[in-house]
């Protein structure tokens, strides 16, 4: 047999959670050894009694609760000592500290029985996150055809951000002459990754793309 004492269990933590309640009269640090399926456990009445209304604050009071004893006068519970780990530890810091192994529906089933309620409480909720995941929905590719001249098109490159990336130039020849230059056109394509909402809510236009649209670049 094993014997449990104050070390922590190595794992994920979880929530933690705090105790108001005063303690009851007579519970003080006194050193109480729990056989469970066989494991010894050894702790403090102080502990047991952080949740009062539990199966092990009744049991250390005395509380109407007939419990055998092995022969070195431990309480014996008949119950699996994998997963008492973890709610003794609960008892004694408030968090749930679990084996990446350990499965959480065992430690609940055992909560439940040692009617530990603020444990209770946060492994479901634990459990229903994991029930409803956030769906990763692909990410839709949005591309655009910009028109400008070949003035143009420095600034138009050193002002595309927010995820804006340049695919393709083509030029068109030109089609303006102002004074004795010919400005030659260009058409640019550029595409952007949109992130789709789970409800098929694509996200609006950056705020920079809307504005190389309000310089005169014609779509």
């Amino acid at each position: 047999m094993r014997m449990e004492g104050g070390e922590e269990m190595q794992g994920a933590v979880g929530l933690r959670s705090t105790w108001d309640t005063p303690l009851p009269a007579g519970t003080a640090a006194k050193w109480v050894r729990l056989n469970v399926g066989g494991t010894i456990f050894l702790t403090t009445r102080q502990t047991l009694c952080r949740e009062q209304k539990s199966f092990l604050c009744r049991l250390c009071q005395g509380e109407e609760l007939q419990s055998d004893r092995d022969e070195t006068g431990a309480y014996l519970i008949d119950r699996d000592p994998t997963y008492f780990g973890p709610i003794l530890n609960f008892l004694r810091h408030g968090k749930l500290v679990l084996d990446k192994d350990m499965a959480e529906e065992g430690v609940l089933e055992e909560a439940e029985f040692y009617n530990i309620g603020p444990l209770i409480r946060i492994i479901k909720d634990r459990l229903e996150e994991k029930d409803y995941p956030v769906t990763q929905v692909p990410p839709k590719h949005v591309y655009r055809v910009l028109q400008c001249q070949e003035e143009e098109l420095t600034q138009m490159v050193s002002t595309m951000s927010d995820g804006w990336r340049f695919e393709q130039l083509v030029n068109i020849g030109s089609s303006y002459n102002y004074g004795n230059e010919d400005q030659t056109e260009f058409l640019c394509v550029v595409s952007k990754e949109l992130y789709n909402s789970p409800n098929g809510l694509s996200s609006e236009p950056s705020h920079k793309a809307k504005l190389l649209q309000a310089r005169g670049l014609r779509m």
